[in-house]
């Protein structure tokens, strides 16, 4: 069952694994520390979040903006090389500072699970790119690492995302929920993981039972964007901005008027497959109530395409923070709505807790997605590993 003791005596036949976590909201790194058999026992220990400055969102922004014309035989862009520079050190400085605040040495940890950035997602061309070195990361931690999570399944015929659902899947189990139930995840795209009778139980195979996941639509990243643009902030704190304006349906209309919500699951998203262009004639605050909505209402139409209603949405990741955003998705769902810490989980940590847990499972050569997860032909490993030696 999960706990949250980590930092306590190793236990044999655990692995103590960090995880480390940068989304596409590029608001930051977050690290956790977990000991884990990469199937039903987790125990969760220390962990942190460091916040990217504004120059260095600008440094990745600049990348995902040079990514989106990369030929797949060119060199990486410079501005792409810069970003992948700076995300390793600044991911070397999380490690650092976790182990500091877990008491530890290098040595008293396994493994690393460095997920990098995402800089291009195009699993119909069979190519993702998540940047970060991970073997100057293994090197300057001095802790053996695995990255590289997805490429595996994009390159099977998957849509590599979303990765979560069996580390959600160990959540569920160990909180002892009823099922059906869902995990939203609002990071910079929504996904979800449906959980259905048969899809957390104690048997810990990979039967894929009443399990189901895909990216819903647009999390955070429109109305991130429409903040920085619109009142020079990098997200819409508290949901103030969109509190302030009214919802256009007109535009909100033509923003789910998008061939991505008639495609069957599983599927993913890149962070700029929805365009903004609907609200652009809108106010400050109208452009963001809008955007909310859209959201809202993205992940209220997932719900439709699950096998049956689930009795609660879960949230976790970043959005769980804005009540503007919480309280559309009550109204849009008709679903009772928690937060993550409602069941004893830390929201902020979920998916690099994710990674440690991923990394464990890539060493024991233990799949990482499922075709019910990202609708690759069957049960897919992945992971590169890189050693500290």
């Amino acid at each position: 069952m999960p706990s949250t003791d980590a930092r306590a005596a190793r236990i044999p036949g655990l692995t103590r694994a960090i995880g480390l976590m940068s989304g596409t909201s590029l608001d930051g790194i977050d690290a956790a520390l977990m000991d884990t058999d990469g199937a039903g026992i987790v125990r969760r220990g220390a962990s942190l979040s460091i916040p990217y400055t504004i120059e260095d969102r600008l440094v990745l922004a600049t990348a995902l903006e040079a990514a989106k014309g990369w030929d797949a035989d060119a060199p990486m862009p410079s501005e792409v090389a810069e970003a992948e520079r700076l995300l390793t050190l600044s991911h070397v400085l999380a490690v650092k500072k976790l182990l500091k605040k877990a008491k530890l040495r290098p040595s008293d940890v396994d493994l690393v699970g460095f997920h990098g950035q995402t800089v291009l997602h195009a699993p119909a061309l069979r190519r993702t790119v998540q940047i970060g070195m991970g073997d100057v990361l293994a090197r300057l931690t001095g802790i053996d690492v695995v990255n590289d999570f997805r490429s595996a399944d994009v390159a099977a015929g998957g849509e590599g995302a979303p990765l979560v659902p069996l580390y959600h899947r160990a959540l569920v189990a160990g909180a002892g929920l009823g099922q059906p139930v869902a995990l939203i995840n609002i990071g910079g795209v929504s996904n979800v993981t449906f959980i259905g009778a048969n899809g957390a139980g104690e048997a810990w195979d990979e039967a894929e039972g009443g399990l189901l996941a895909f990216d819903t639509g647009p999390g955070n990243a429109l109305i991130d964007d429409w903040a920085m643009r619109h009142k020079g902030e990098p997200v819409d704190w508290d949901g103030a901005l969109a509190a302030s304006g009214r919802v256009d349906e007109g535009a909100l209309a033509r923003l789910l008027d998008h061939p991505f919500f008639d495609q069957p699951p599983p599927k993913s998203l890149d962070r700029f497959s929805f365009s903004p262009d609907a609200v652009a004639h809108l106010s400050a605050a109208d452009g963001a109530a809008t955007l909310t909505a859209f959201t809202a209402a993205a992940i209220a139409r997932a719900v439709r395409l699950m096998p049956q209603a689930p009795a609660r949405l879960i949230v976790c990741g970043g959005g769980r923070h804005n009540p503007v955003l919480m309280e559309a998705l009550r109204r849009a769902s008709n679903i009772t709505v928690e937060k993550a810490e409602d069941r004893g989980w830390r929201g902020d940590d979920i998916e690099a807790e994710a990674f440690a847990y991923l990394a464990v499972r890539a060493k024991k050569g233990l799949p990482l997605s499922l075709p019910a997860t990202t609708g690759v032909p069957e049960p897919m490993r992945g992971g590169r590993f890189h050693t500290a030696g």
